[in-house]
C-alpha cells in the first residue's frame, strides 16, 4: 500500500467513527446506521450481543430515550490495516445529560474496540465493542 492510500484509508477509518459520534449526538439515525454493515456485530453494550444494523440503531434510539444531549468526544485512533479490513482503537469519553434527575450527567471513559471492512461505499463497521473504563454520575 502507497503512503498516500495508506494516509487516505486512515483518514476515512476516522471519519467513520467521527460519523459515529455525530449520529448519536445529533440523533441523526441515517448517518449513523450509515457507519455500519448490514450484518454487523456489537458486544458489551448490554447484556448480550447484538446482531444486525436495524436490531443496534433501535437499541441506541432506545437507549438515547432516557437523555437529553449527549457528547462523544473521541481521542485519536489507533488503527492497523490489512487489506480491505482494518482494526481501530478510539478512546471516547462521553457525557449524557439525563432527564430525570434533572441536571445530572453520567460520564463514561471507554475504549471502542472496532473492526472495519472496506466495501464499495467506503470503510464500514463489521464488529463494534465496549470496553468501559469507567463511569460517573453527578
Amino acid at each position: 500500500m502507497s503512503d498516500e492510500n495508506y494516509v487516505a484509508d486512515r483518514i476515512a477509518l476516522q471519519d467513520v467513527m467521527l460519523k459515529y459520534a455525530a449520529g448519536v449526538d445529533e440523533r441523526d439515525f441515517d448517518l449513523y446506521a450509515s457507519c455500519f454493515l448490514e450484518d454487523v456485530e456489537i458486544l458489551d453494550f448490554g447484556e448480550a450481543p447484538i446482531n444486525g444494523r436495524s436490531d443496534w440503531v433501535e437499541y441506541v434510539k432506545g437507549a438515547l430515550d432516557n437523555y437529553g444531549p449527549t457528547q462523544h468526544m473521541l481521542g485519536p485512533q489507533l488503527a492497523t490495516i490489512d487489506g480491505d479490513n482494518a482494526h481501530c482503537r478510539t478512546d471516547v469519553q462521553a457525557l449524557h445529560y439525563l432527564k430525570q434527575p434533572e441536571g445530572e450527567i453520567l460520564t463514561l471513559w471507554a475504549t471502542y474496540e472496532t473492526d472495519m471492512i472496506r466495501t464499495d461505499d467506503g470503510w464500514k463497521i463489521s464488529r463494534h465493542r465496549l470496553v468501559s473504563r469507567g463511569i460517573r454520575q453527578n
